[in-house]
């Protein structure tokens, strides 16, 4: 059982309470393991598997895992970490966002062993009596204890009343799943609390125990991964594009996705060369999104990229129309950076490279029909004149 306990704390913030956990694992009871995800977005990243591996470790132990879609909390969005009241979604997005998910996290997840639901399916029957039998069980002054509610209502900025809603709904999931076990980001502590104080106001004595797990940083090592940051590996990233992107984050970094993404000796890791280390990393997590003969290739296209300096095989093409143009603009354009200061900046740091020469100028660009242009190590285009952008060749 001390395995048991091992494999799961491993990379945890926190478990409330590891005492409970011990009883129910110790009882022989099959569990209930609840993750809820709302399809806000349409592309899961390496940040979200964090929790989706620890769901798999108690998956490969026996247990009933319930991933839970939430199509009927994203129409509000969860406010966790929110300095602003969210945008309300459409059915329509939240129903291409769901076929997404279910494709990418049964990448992870065993489809037959898990259980999928929808918290539509009880949510929409609650009704208005039940939603106010709901709504009684917590006050205004609860929900303000939360960080992010304090500070928006400290700062005069808005709070709607669904906005308090939405860690009820959360909670009531719970009641409605009989969960043993529930899983989340450490922002979610609140919310993942509350469902077991909503348990027991309806008369479950055996509540869950909550599991929070750390917020993955993105490729920047600052900033939690996150594709508003763009700082993300998305799970459908293209073989090469994954490899490169893990390739380029700092040693230190490197330890942290082991300890989070897999389940490698650290020990063994750390006794590594750090290059050794990382090639073995980038290696694991493409084979497991994309296949070996896939990460065969992304590796070969690396090497050759970034070891012998050569351009890559496949370059997306992005046409500018003739005449003068300065090189910021055209980096905008391209899509290759978001702003003007970005540009800006990487072009003075020479981080820019016109047809594999570095340039440390915003130089005009004109009568130049076709050249390479490459930002950092990984990022290239083929600027072309007239020609349809986004295409490949």
């Amino acid at each position: 059982m001390n395995d048991v306990l091992e494999r799961i704390k491993r990379g945890a913030n926190e478990i409330i309470s590891i005492e409970e956990l011990d009883k129910k694992l110790s009882s022989g009871k099959k569990l209930r393991i609840k993750l809820g995800i709302d399809p806000t977005t349409p592309d899961l990243h390496l940040g979200h598997t964090v929790i989706i591996n620890k769901l798999k470790i108690f998956q490969d132990l026996g247990h009933q895992v319930v991933f839970l879609i939430g199509d009927f909390t994203a129409r509000i969005g969860d406010p966790s970490g929110r300095s602003e009241t969210r945008s309300i979604m459409t059915d329509e997005q939240i129903k291409i966002n769901i076929k997404t998910y279910t494709d990418q996290v049964f990448k992870i997840l065993d489809r037959e062993k898990t259980e999928v639901v929808y918290n539509s399916k009880w949510l929409e029957n609650l009704g208005i009596n039940g939603l106010l039998n709901l709504a009684a069980k917590s006050t205004v002054a609860q929900m303000l204890v939360r960080n992010d509610f304090e500070n928006r209502y400290k700062e005069d900025r808005p709070i709607s009343i669904v906005e308090f809603l939405y860690p009820l709904l959360q909670a009531y999931d719970s009641v409605a799943l009989h969960a043993d076990v529930e899983l989340g980001g450490k922002d979610q502590k609140f919310n993942l609390l509350l469902g077991r104080e909503i348990q027991r106001d309806y008369g479950i004595k055996d509540v869950q125990v909550i599991i929070t797990m750390p917020l993955l940083e993105g490729m920047d090592g600052i900033m939690k991964m996150s594709k508003s940051y763009n700082n993300c590996i998305a799970l459908n990233d293209l073989p090469k594009d994954m490899f490169g992107k893990i390739m380029s984050i700092s040693d230190t970094l490197m330890y942290r996705y082991y300890e989070l993404l897999t389940q490698a000796d650290l020990n063994t890791t750390k006794n590594m060369h750090p290059r050794e280390a990382k090639l073995a990393l980038a290696q694991e997590i493409v084979e497991r999104y994309h296949g070996k003969d896939e990460t065969l290739k992304a590796k070969e296209e690396f090497n050759r990229v970034f070891e012998k300096k050569d351009v890559p095989s496949d370059i997306e093409e992005c046409v500018m129309e003739d005449g003068e143009m300065k090189l910021s603009d055209i980096l905008v354009k391209s899509g290759m950076v978001l702003s003007k200061k970005e540009a800006r900046r990487l072009i003075e740091q020479g981080g820019v490279k016109i047809d594999s020469q570095k340039t440390d100028t915003n130089i005009t660009m004109e009568h130049k029909k076709e050249f390479i242009l490459q930002v950092g190590k990984r990022r290239f285009k083929k600027i072309v004149s007239r020609l349809v952008c986004g295409r490949k060749r």
